[in-house]
């Protein structure tokens, strides 16, 4: 049986009329008419950015709660676990999910903090939305800084020079733990807060690394040249390359912040600067990249001094 002459919108030939008889309007198939109820949407936390950019509105805000800033936040399973190990800290509350508090069972114990269990959720609810921690949540004390004058005849440290990404820190002190850097020195501004983000980027590198904050890094600087150290800046326009530059100790590699580099006054204050010379095509490298290299480069050159 042949079908009738298909009726047509006037203004849209070919698409079907929104008043044809019988048939809804094309854009209301499978769909509620506009002024029905609908049922409220009820998603979790990670998904209501997205819902609310969908119907043109901003999310709710979620500040994490503010810990008081003697307290050092350290979330993950190996950066906890290795404060628990460490004792040079004194650790305040630990919470962590049933299973990790498990797996930590013996260092929970030799540590004598306060444990108390907690859902995966109520520790999110303190935290960063993006925090990483893996089920465990510590409180503890920032570990006493030493002095300058303190750090060992024959130390090793570096410098950070206005280096304020935390995941770029959190990275040069985990791998100044693998080198047994013996002290970081770093600005109390133009840094990043010490735990949090950068503590779990460190992997457990906080508990080995001495961090020792100045107000004036040139002035920290001066006060390493006059207690015998060899301070040799990283800068990729430097004079000679780091792998023909004589080194002694006590040596304060000195790195400066990407895109910036070493500011004037840093530069002034050092003995010599070097580079790094890569024979590829890119010729630069990601501040912690490029520390860890320093230092493979640095304990190569030590070792053949002595």
């Amino acid at each position: 049986m042949s079908k009738g002459p298909r009726r047509t919108g006037p203004d849209k030939p070919g698409r079907p009329h929104s008043d044809a008889p019988g048939r809804a309007p094309e854009r209301y198939r499978g769909a509620p008419p506009p002024d029905a109820e609908r049922p409220r949407e009820v998603t979790p936390w990670k998904d209501a950015k997205r819902n609310y950019s969908q119907r043109g509105q901003r999310p709710p805000r979620r500040d994490a709660p503010r810990f008081p800033e003697d307290v050092a936040v350290i979330y993950g399973f190996h950066p906890v676990r290795e404060a628990l190990r460490s004792k040079r800290r004194k650790l305040t509350r630990l919470r962590g999910a049933p299973a990790a508090l498990e797996a930590l069972a013996a260092e929970i114990a030799a540590s004598g903090v306060k444990a108390s269990p907690a859902t995966n959720e109520e520790i999110s609810a303190l935290l960063p939305p993006d925090a990483v921690h893996q089920g465990l949540l510590l409180e503890a004390r920032h570990i006493e800084p030493p002095d300058l004058a303190d750090l060992p005849a024959s130390a090793l440290v570096l410098v950070l020079d206005q280096i304020t990404d935390p995941h770029n820190v959190g990275a040069i002190v985990r791998t100044a733990a693998a080198f047994a850097v013996d002290a970081i020195v770093t600005t109390e501004r133009h840094s990043p807060a010490f735990g949090g983000v950068l503590a779990k980027s460190a992997s457990g590198g906080l508990e080995h690394v001495p961090i020792v904050t100045v107000v004036n890094l040139a002035r920290a600087l001066e006060e390493l040249g006059d207690l015998g150290f060899q301070r040799v800046g990283l800068d990729s326009d430097g004079p000679a390359s780091l792998e023909s530059t004589v080194l002694s100790r006590p040596l304060a590699l000195v790195l400066g912040a990407e895109g910036k580099g070493l500011r004037r006054l840093s530069r002034e204050n050092c003995d010599v600067l070097a580079r790094l010379d890569m024979p590829g095509a890119i010729k630069s490298l990601n501040v912690s990249n490029a520390c860890a290299v320093a230092l493979t480069l640095t304990r190569a050159k030590l070792s053949e001094a002595n």
